[in-house]
């Protein structure tokens, strides 16, 4: 029993991947070609990536919306989660990120489940909406710009069916949202999303310390 969560040394998070983790080839190539990127704190865990499979496959999940791609990890482990039936909808507005992700995709078997939308986040969910696709999600994992996250919650509320979840990463942003000498735009944008989802009565909410913190929501 502990009061608090384990704090993971190296030594813990390498078992921790040596008796959970499950990668196929593909998601292995992915997850260490990304860790080469420049950028390549914006990939997600790969636990954390499990973890929505997870969340994908105890959601009955066939229609997901992804809000931020990069090289696509996070749409393999959830179209790999999905039925054959499933549709996951990819919002990124980097071509050069997601023509790799498209390469993995079709590696490993899933591209036809992924439907990409290279359009700014906001764009592509007020046309859902337009399109009559309200209450109609199971899922929708957020990992997008920042600054917006208060911006898509309305949005992606809607979109949800009852019962349905949003995953949303980075929520404790390195630790950032809890030093108030932190003041950049991403924290305080982070820190108004945060307290607002606390806030909400319209919906369930949980808040975990994994990766750079997740926070789930389900819509009543």
């Amino acid at each position: 029993m502990s009061r608090i969560s384990i704090n993971l040394t190296g030594q813990v998070y390498e078992y921790l991947h040596s008796v959970s983790l499950r990668e196929d080839e593909v998601m292995q190539r992915c997850r260490a070609e990304t860790a080469q990127h420049k950028w390549a704190g914006m990939q997600i865990s790969p636990e954390l990536g499990q973890f929505m499979g997870l969340l994908v496959k105890l959601l009955s999940a066939r229609k997901i919306i992804e809000l931020g791609v990069f090289t696509g990890y996070s749409s393999l482990c959830m179209a790999r989660a999905m039925p054959a039936d499933g549709k996951l909808i990819a919002c990124d507005i980097n071509k050069e990120y997601t023509d790799k992700a498209m390469e993995y995709w079709q590696a490993a078997g899933v591209a036809r489940k992924i439907e990409l939308r290279l359009a700014p986040a906001l764009d592509t969910l007020a046309d859902l909406l337009e399109a009559g696709e309200s209450d109609s999600f199971d899922f929708i994992f957020v990992d997008a710009v920042k600054e917006e996250y208060s911006a898509y919650y309305p949005l992606n509320y809607r979109l949800l069916r009852s019962g349905g979840m949003m995953a949303v990463d980075n929520v404790l942003w390195g630790g950032d949202v809890a030093n108030p000498d932190k003041q950049s735009d991403e924290t305080i944008a982070i820190r108004a999303f945060n307290k607002m989802v606390h806030e909400d009565d319209k919906v369930d909410m949980c808040m975990l310390p994994i990766g750079d913190g997740l926070t789930l929501i389900r819509k009543r």
